[in-house]
């Protein structure tokens, strides 16, 4: 069966016949129609501001941080060192092996989102999320280029010309410029920075350097630049999801209808009697990056930036009435106004803010335990496939074993090997080409050294479990596993 598409559909629903009733078909869909946010000036403004500067700072500067771990290891505070295997995070040192840490910090991220969403809205939306963060900025640079919002609309309305060609082109290439940073400090995540920043331009950086760059500026400068809004409303989930963490008592960007309504134009001397605050001026529309109007109640495309509380603030001021007409409030607070009773206190203490709280500490903990108790030395034994054991020439049984041993310091280790369980055993280490007398072998730092462990004993019959135990005899470091030793059946 074939499948229809949006235009399909748009194209049926153009050349279908007029109802008999004289009513239009029905048109799916819908083009996007062009947002032209205006600038604004208040304290959520600001406040976006602050953390643009600093959300931005943080991710420019942290590949650059030197933290130093030892000769032979990275001293890049926070890098992904997939040639290595190992994440590093300030004094964390993550191995493969553990992966669960990630997930716990993937965990703690997810809930913490619950938690401020539950508590706040989307206050990730409006502040922290990196879409908002670079589209703020891209505004900014469209801004300087072509003016604010009735400017733009003009300009984008007027035919090409001279100054339009070169306003546009400036501001595209501004845009390329900060999305390549965007994608240029990301990849100094992954490769050391110094070192990457200096054999980029030269063509001696690694492939995924670039394939990676250029794909992150192309996605930045795509979804901050030309897709905005788009990307919030069509391709985030959190919109959906987010009715599913808040209640009544979350604060949200609210309209307060029962001070506002009736309201229409009011000119200067005129009663408030009979009327609401809300003079209908729009200025909570247009400042809004996505175009909507708060004065509808909550709607998914709402991220909770705040700017329209800063615009209404501003028009209230000026004609003499009192601030916050859009403010931070409850559905529970909503509700009261309407039934002209006393507004409740914001409440943090309830059963779904304690039970993300909770589900946090619950994690944290145990991350923190897991990190103070692992140990630097690490055993694991895997017996070889194929026959389960060799009769020797002089009567002895043999089993054989691929050893991994795991130093996760920074300097080598004379550590000493044993088996528990198996009296009489005489075991033998292999590595490299090399026996090593009497049990002890030198670990290598910061590495997983693989050698081939043989085991022998006089007699054995049926199958036992044995322990090989690692040692180091200088810091009393001790790692065991469990084995299976074969022999013959009784």
């Amino acid at each position: 069966m074939g499948t229809t598409t949006l235009i399909d559909r748009r194209e049926a629903a153009s050349s279908a016949p007029t109802p008999p009733d004289g009513d239009e078909p029905v048109v799916l869909y819908a083009k996007r129609k062009q947002i032209y946010p205006k600038l604004v000036f208040g304290k959520f403004r600001n406040l976006k501001w602050f953390l643009l500067v600093v959300t931005l700072g943080i991710y420019h500067a942290l590949p650059w941080l030197r933290w130093s771990r030892g000769p032979g290891a990275p001293d890049q505070a926070v890098l992904a060192d997939f040639a290595g295997g190992k994440f590093y995070f300030f004094w964390l040192e993550i191995w493969p092996q553990e992966v669960f840490y990630i997930t716990g910090l993937l965990i703690l991220a997810a809930v913490g989102l619950f938690l401020v969403t539950a508590l706040l809205g989307r206050v990730w939306c409006g502040y922290f999320c990196p879409q908002t963060v670079w589209t703020d900025l891209f505004l900014v640079v469209e801004r300087w280029f072509e003016g604010d919002r009735n400017a733009r609309m003009k300009r984008d309305k007027a035919r090409m010309s001279l100054d339009k060609a070169w306003r546009k082109s400036g501001k595209h290439a501004v845009w390329l410029l900060i999305a390549f940073a965007t994608g240029g400090a990301f990849i100094l995540y992954w490769h050391d920075a110094p070192t990457l920043a200096q054999t980029f331009f030269t063509g001696h950086a690694p492939m995924t350097a670039y394939v990676f760059a250029a794909l992150l500026t192309g996605t930045t400068y795509a979804l901050a630049g030309t897709m905005r809004e788009q990307v919030c409303t069509y391709m985030c989930p959190w919109p959906r999801i987010q009715a599913a963490l808040i209640d009544k008592d979350t604060l949200q960007v609210t309209y307060r209808s029962e001070r506002g309504d009736p309201r229409g134009p009011h000119k200067k001397g005129e009663s408030w009697e009979g009327r609401g605050d809300c003079i209908d001026c729009k200025q909570c529309v247009v400042v809004c990056p996505m175009g909507i109007d708060i004065r509808m109640g909550l709607q998914l495309e709402c991220i909770g930036c705040g700017l329209c509380i800063d615009a209404c603030d501003s028009v209230m001021t000026k004609v003499g009435r009192p601030t916050g007409l859009i403010a931070y409030d409850t559905d529970e607070n909503v509700v009261r106004r309407w039934m002209k009773q006393p507004a409740k206190r914001f409440s943090v203490l309830r059963p779904r803010v304690i039970l993300y709280a909770a589900v946090m500490v619950l994690t944290g903990l145990l991350m923190v335990f897991g990190l103070s108790s692992r140990s630097d030395l690490e055993l694991s034994v895997i017996k070889d496939r194929g026959v389960p054991f060799v009769h020797l020439s002089t009567g002895e049984y043999r089993n054989a074993y691929t050893l991994k041993i795991i130093n996760k310091t920074h300097a080598v280790r004379t550590v000493a090997i044993a088996v528990e369980d198996l009296p009489g055993a005489e075991i033998e280490i292999i590595g490299d080409g090399e026996v090593a007398n009497e049990g002890y072998l030198m670990a290598e730092p910061d590495v997983v050294e693989r050698l081939r462990l043989l085991v022998t004993v006089a007699e054995a019959s049926g199958k036992r479990d044995i322990r090989v135990v690692l040692t180091d005899p200088a810091t009393g470091a001790t790692a065991s596993t469990l084995a299976r030793f074969e022999g013959p059946e009784s």
